[in-house]
């Protein structure tokens, strides 16, 4: 079976990033920011380890945007991936000879998954989403959820047996894709969740050939 079409957002803004369209990453920062923030916050636990993250994922975008390819996934899946990627190999490096090799491997499972989850209730449709949140962060059984979400008992429990069976994926441990060992402090100039990157001129691509990375369904 075809897999489907990726949005047509995800193959323009490939291509003007690979014209390198200062204003093109400003956009992709500010769609897809929080999300790896996020992700790299859930894997370290560490704010300013996460921003450092955040700088280095849009830097790798930044200079390999041929990196993606549409036709294995969208583009939120392919940052979602290098992100985790990116944060676990930081955690390995951070936790190295602070136990035990089983002990830093159950925090890479327990982080990784704890991530994944993230990633998948964000990634939810809006209705699975909310009876999730009303079942978990609210306490409500699917009698109350329906009726807070005004839909039919039935409905409801098709949309928490749908949200807990995606939920249920986010123990399978994906292979790491972290970006290039060598780009690891290389990244845009500084930005903030309220501020697009200013054209990076004093940041020039450098013309060494992008690695090739794992494709892995995230």
């Amino acid at each position: 079976m075809a897999k489907d079409v990726p949005p047509r957002w995800d193959r323009r803004m490939q291509q003007r990033l690979a014209r390198g369209e200062a204003a093109a990453l400003g956009e992709l920062y500010d769609r897809f920011a929080s999300l790896v923030h996020g992700l790299a916050h859930r894997v370290l636990g560490d704010e300013k380890a996460a921003d450092r993250i955040t700088r280095e994922v849009f830097g790798y975008i930044w200079e390999n945007p041929d990196a993606y390819d549409p036709k294995q996934g969208s583009m939120r899946s392919w940052v979602a991936r290098i992100t985790q990627g990116q944060a676990v190999d930081r955690l390995r490096q951070v936790e190295c000879g602070r136990g035990s090799h089983e002990e830093l491997e159950q925090k890479v499972r327990s982080a990784n998954a704890a991530a994944r989850a993230d990633y998948i209730v964000t990634s939810m449709p809006a209705p699975l989403r909310a009876a999730l949140e009303l079942a978990y962060f609210k306490r409500r059984d699917y009698r109350q959820a329906a009726a807070d979400l005004r839909i039919s008992e039935d409905e409801a429990r098709r949309r928490l047996r749908l949200g807990l069976q995606l939920l249920s994926t986010a123990n399978v441990l994906p292979r790491e894709d972290p970006a290039p060992r060598g780009y690891r402090d290389r990244a845009p100039p500084e930005t903030t969740s309220n501020r697009r990157p200013p054209p990076p001129k004093p940041w020039r691509r450098s013309r060494r050939r992008p690695c090739r990375r794992p494709r892995t369904a995230y």
